[in-house]
């Protein structure tokens, strides 16, 4: 079964990969018959075993959206885990019993069930007695199997995680500096609670089973292992883990601990548990904490160190946060010398002062953190006016939390992240206009709107003065302004800033409203969330942007100063309608294969990026070259044409 288990993983991955490379990224890792071969061993694999996994092929989870999370109730309350920081402690836990070691996942604690071998419901631990109802999310995580042999019903828990490496690539897709997620933590809680859950489904979400709380009619032999592994056998993916005895744990903690830098799921300590399922269970539990388990949390490597300032942060959304700057410090092996104190009151509680003496440490080993304030002069003074426009600030507080605004609606520091959005490479894409050039011309009065970008030049010898700059960096500038006034609807869309409003669901209100921006501007909430892949929150979030009188003025203005591309969607249809094109080689025509590639979409084609017996062109304007493209497509008697052909076919 271990070894099947294993195939059915490697080919619902390596059929995953080729189904997103083809439908997604328009290139082919494989051939056809290959894919078919493959798809038929998976498909024989999952009836023989009875596992499906989630991402197989073989099964179309469809998306769906609802208005709320319906909450429920546990079966049985998940108590929380008694935590200690003390090695001599954790072997003392241990004792003479043998026990598992396992890592101490840093995402969102699920229960699931599964009632004749498929997944019934996932709920959510909330405050440990009631949760929320997530199932379809559930359904569209990587790795959680839809099916399994096991016809009883089965109830286990684990954790919902997306690792750091996903965490990194889905921040970098964020352009807004403040919209992008503080940690893997928090992106995974909001991925897994999503009402849409095609985003969920987009997020990478793993789960890793660590319980098993209900299995009737299965021998586990006594055994914490036995139901490791009985789990795995049935699909799923359990915590890594390893069985100790209390002489053990030492030489365990320092395997973990070693690994931990490179340990790609976020983790914020190791748990320890009884393997004798029986002696646990006999342990019972206090009012707080069961007595069969515990946590072991990282012992923080912690310095001392001395408060140099505090410097005020100010974001696009006016909230400024204190950061406190310290003398540098090793720490973890790394040298740091600044850390988020996150709000006002954590700031009080600690009575910072400049020049006090703090302790510092990285939390989960990764980020710095302040411990303790040993001197407490409490000297710091919250800023009465905004560090960036001078404007007047005021505290708020909310659920006991008191933090900092600046309440001057035209702040600098407000226009900044949403300007540079405006100009980034998805949207209008502005050369030579950086987020520090922005913050000059915003400091100087120059930009107050979108529209005023494109008036730059009425600055022209202010800018050309600057530190920076020069008649050529002027020059260079207004020529990448004005080759920005002639764009797309969708770039325009999304380079508006309107919140959640992604590139892709730019582009997907665009065509459902066949490019009409009018009809975007005046369609309500119902009409937008109507809208495949939108949903009722975006829609929402839509319709009250285009409502405002303000936004919509300023809108008008900037519409003056661009000149819109409509793609005339019959004509783009029928040009290329059923032709496959690859294209290589450097292009002259064109700016770049990107763009010549977005005119063959427009008109009804598909761009791969490898030649197969589909390809019906293959755009190369070095016909006679020796390369491996060229020569498969005279292989294969496919039509070798130059960017001058292909225009003439336009």
């Amino acid at each position: 079964m271990d070894i099947k288990l294993q195939r059915i993983k490697e080919l619902t991955k390596i059929l995953t990969e080729a189904g997103k490379a083809y439908y997604q990224e328009n290139r082919e890792i494989m051939s056809n018959f290959e894919y078919d071969k493959l798809y038929d061993e998976l498909s024989a694999l999952e009836r023989e075993t009875g596992i499906v996994l989630a991402g197989s092929p073989t099964v179309t989870v469809g998306y769906e959206s609802v208005q709320e999370l319906p909450k429920e109730r546990h079966e049985q309350p998940m108590l929380s885990l008694d935590k200690t920081k003390d090695v001599e402690a954790l072997k003392s836990f241990v004792g003479e019993q043998k026990a598992l070691v396992s890592w101490k996942l840093d995402g969102l604690t699920i229960v699931l069930t599964y009632r004749d071998g498929g997944l019934f419901k996932a709920v959510t631990r909330g405050n440990g007695e009631v949760g929320e109802v997530i199932t379809g999310n559930a359904r569209v995580f990587e790795n959680i199997p839809l099916s399994i042999p096991y016809k009883g019903e089965l109830i286990l828990r684990g954790e919902a995680v997306i690792s750091y490496s996903d965490f990194v690539k889905i921040n970098e897709e964020i352009e807004d500096v403040d919209a992008k997620y503080k940690n893997p933590r928090n992106l995974c809680s909001g991925s897994v609670r999503q009402l849409n859950n095609e985003i969920t489904a987009a997020r990478h979400v793993n789960f890793y089973a660590f319980s098993l709380v209900k299995a009737e009619g299965v021998d586990f032999k006594n055994s914490r292992k036995e139901q490791f592994a009985w789990m795995q056998k049935q699909g799923f993916c359990v915590v890594e883990h390893r069985i100790v005895t209390g002489e053990d744990v030492p030489e365990a903690v320092e395997w973990f601990a070693r690994r931990i830098q490179e340990y790609d799921i976020p983790s914020d300590g190791l748990v320890v548990v009884y393997d004798d399922i029986a002696y646990g269970q006999s342990l019972g539990t206090t009012a707080k904490f069961p007595r069969d388990s515990i946590a072991f949390k990282w012992k923080d490597e912690i310095r001392n160190t001395h408060l140099l300032e505090i410097e005020w942060s100010p974001s696009r959304t006016g909230l400024i946060n204190p950061v406190a700057i310290f003398e540098p410090v090793e720490l973890e092996g790394t040298t740091v010398s600044r850390a988020s104190v996150h709000n006002l009151s954590i700031m009080k509680a600690l009575e910072l002062g400049i020049q006090d003496e703090i302790q510092v440490y990285k939390a989960n080993m990764i980020i710095p953190q302040i411990a303790e304030n040993l001197t407490r002069s409490g000297n710091v003074k919250i800023p009465e006016t905004c560090p960036v426009c001078g404007g007047a600030t005021h505290i708020q507080k909310a659920n006991d939390v008191e933090t900092l605004y600046c309440t001057n609606e035209e702040c600098q520091a407000k226009k900044l992240k949403l300007f540079t959005l405006f100009v980034s490479r998805n949207a209008l894409n502005i050369d030579g206009l950086s987020e520090a050039t922005l913050e000059k011309f915003i400091g100087r009065g120059f930009i107050h709107e979108f529209a005023d970008i494109f008036e730059l030049d009425k600055h022209r010898e202010e800018i050309v003065e600057m530190e920076g700059f020069g008649i050529k960096s002027y020059e260079n500038l207004m020529a990448g302004i004005a080759e920005a006034q002639k764009t797309t609807q969708p770039r325009l869309l999304y380079g508006l800033g309107i919140p959640n409003v992604g590139v892709a669901n730019a582009k997907m209100i665009c065509k459902a409203f066949q490019y009409n921006l009018g009809k975007i501007r005046s369609a309500d909430a119902e009409e937008l969330a109507a809208v495949d892949g939108i949903g009722p929150v975006i829609g929402k979030t839509v319709a009250e942007y285009f409502a405002s009188e303000k936004n919509s003025s300023m809108l008008d203005r900037l519409l003056e100063k661009l000149e819109i591309e409509i793609p005339d969607i019959e004509a783009s249809e029928q040009v290329f309608a059923g032709m496959n094109f690859v294209i290589t080689g450097s292009v002259q025509h064109y700016s770049n294969r990107n763009e010549m590639k977005s005119l063959i979409e427009e008109k009804g084609g598909k761009v791969t990026g490898s030649v197969t017996s589909k390809t019906t062109y293959l755009i190369n304007n070095d016909a006679a070259s020796s390369s491996s493209k060229n020569k498969k497509a005279k292989a294969l008697g496919i039509p070798i044409i130059s960017e001058e052909d292909f225009m003439k076919m336009l």
